[in-house]
């Protein structure tokens, strides 16, 4: 874990797992789940799919100020902190998206290693996702992608770490509940020619449900990613904070089994999330 927020929240990696095993356990009972590389290049919790009005996420209502949230949160950002131009919010994307070194020793970048400057990824009205400039309520959005060669018979792993950053809590929590939605309006989708994302179920818990006492809401999607003739597991974590939502996916592997996945996808989460707290929070 990150060891920037000075020994704070040293108990959210094992808070986190056992919070999205839950769910995993959940999703895993009611029907598929699994795997990503990047809701590829493209999806990542900033993007706005154009659907018909989310339903909510289960989140408690949200201030439309930047830095006030809630007092139903773990989190209570210090209001001058938070960003309120593009380049603050690029600068705090940049510091809270993991990159490969943050997932373990033997993680490297993708080939293509961050997204497009200035865009988000977007799941359009025919469910497939592709990126576009920032829209509405977004200051700025990046993903970063890595992989765990493979190695010892086991496959390549590839992983996304995304982070958006926006206007006003409101808007971050829309967020969440048009991703908690999507699976619901897409349970197929597509990422590139060749690849997909099938089989998709979602659950969400809001801070104080469950064991989420670390983020204000928590979407996980399960399902599968289809690269032609293959098919591997496929986990996406969707955190948010305040005004800052955060996004992990996995994409499994041969060799790999879905707690092996879930740890990375955890560990990730809670690392991101003390990294947000560590620059947004209030000083002591």
């Amino acid at each position: 874990m990150d060891d920037n927020a000075g020994g704070r929240r040293v108990a959210w990696p094992w808070r986190v797992a056992a919070s999205v095993a839950g769910m995993a356990v959940v999703l895993g009972g009611c029907g598929s789940g699994d795997n990503d590389d990047d809701k590829a290049d493209e999806p990542n919790p900033s993007a706005s799919s154009g659907s018909a009005a989310p339903a909510s996420s289960g989140s408690p209502s949200a201030s439309a100020t930047g830095g006030d949230s809630t007092s139903l949160s773990p989190f209570r950002a210090d209001p001058a902190r938070v960003p309120r131009t593009k380049q603050q919010a690029e600068a705090l994307a940049a510091a809270v998206a993991l990159g490969p070194e943050a997932w373990g020793a033997d993680f490297r970048a993708q080939r293509q290693a961050t997204s497009t400057p200035r865009t988000v990824a977007v799941l359009d009205e025919q469910c497939r996702w592709e990126r576009r400039p920032l829209t509405k309520g977004v200051l700025a959005s990046l993903s970063r992608y890595s992989e765990l060669p493979g190695a010892g018979g086991k496959g390549e792993i590839k992983v996304t770490a995304a982070v958006t950053v926006h206007t006003t809590v409101l808007d971050a929590d829309d967020q969440m509940s048009t991703t908690l939605e999507e699976p619901l309006r897409c349970r197929e989708q597509q990422v590139r020619t060749d690849e997909r994302i099938s089989g998709l179920m979602s659950t969400g818990t809001a801070y104080g449900q469950g064991n989420n006492n670390y983020a204000d809401d928590q979407v996980v999607e399960m399902g599968y990613y289809l690269t032609g003739t293959a098919k591997q597991r496929y986990f996406w974590f969707v955190t948010r904070l305040g005004t800052v939502t955060l996004a992990v996916s996995v994409k499994g592997a041969k060799g790999y089994t879905d707690s092996e996945l879930n740890q990375y996808g955890s560990q990730a989460s809670s690392t991101m999330l003390s990294r947000v707290e560590f620059e947004l929070g209030e000083k002591n």
